[in-house]
């Protein structure tokens, strides 16, 4: 569950941090609204942040949020392919929740960190409400290669594999992705 983030300035915080929220697009799975989930402020970002002892520069919360709420709508639309691929299943999946995990390697996370020296900065386990049936989904967030001045981001996105669905999901995933890679192209003319 998402703690209720205060609004008032933080007793270390020397500048004031605009309090307005802004709208996502991601569904919020409550009974029988079309409700959104809502982004921070930056000074409840803030808080949240002094709250876990993470230092936050005042004068790049702004930006901060801006990165967090772009990256959780492309959280979200790695989601939504998933979902697609599941067919006519669910065509309308929300978000029941969010759990931010940063000091829990997934599977995944721990496989590449051990392959490649890379560990992502954050994950987050994101539960669906696939029409009455809750998914859950794993997203790991890496730092990419600036792009110059521009930060860049990795996000890695797959249903948790809780359910025999969820290994299928995956695998089949898995096998159209080689296909592409290997056999995609390869046939002479």
């Amino acid at each position: 569950m998402m703690p209720n983030l205060t609004q008032e300035m933080h007793q270390d915080q020397k500048q004031k941090l605009s309090t307005e929220r802004e709208l996502s697009s991601i569904p919020r799975a409550t009974p029988d609204t079309e409700e959104v989930w809502e982004y921070p402020s930056p000074q409840q970002f803030y808080n949240a942040l002094a709250r876990k002892n993470m230092a936050a520069p005042e004068e790049y919360v702004d930006v901060m949020v801006d990165i967090h709420n772009f990256l959780n709508e492309g959280a979200w639309n790695e989601v939504l392919k998933w979902e697609r691929r599941r067919g006519e299943e669910c065509m309308k999946p929300r978000l029941l929740r969010l759990q931010g995990r940063p000091n829990d390697l997934s599977p995944l996370a721990r496989l590449y960190g051990w392959r490649y020296g890379v560990l992502p900065f954050d994950r987050h386990d994101w539960y669906v409400d696939r029409c009455g049936k809750q998914v859950r989904y794993v997203i790991d967030y890496y730092e990419g290669h600036a792009q110059g001045d521009m930060p860049a981001f990795n996000l890695v996105v797959r249903p948790a594999i809780d359910d025999f669905g969820s290994l299928a999901d995956r695998a089949k995933q898995l096998w159209r992705d080689a296909k592409e890679k290997y056999f995609s192209g390869s046939e002479s003319k």
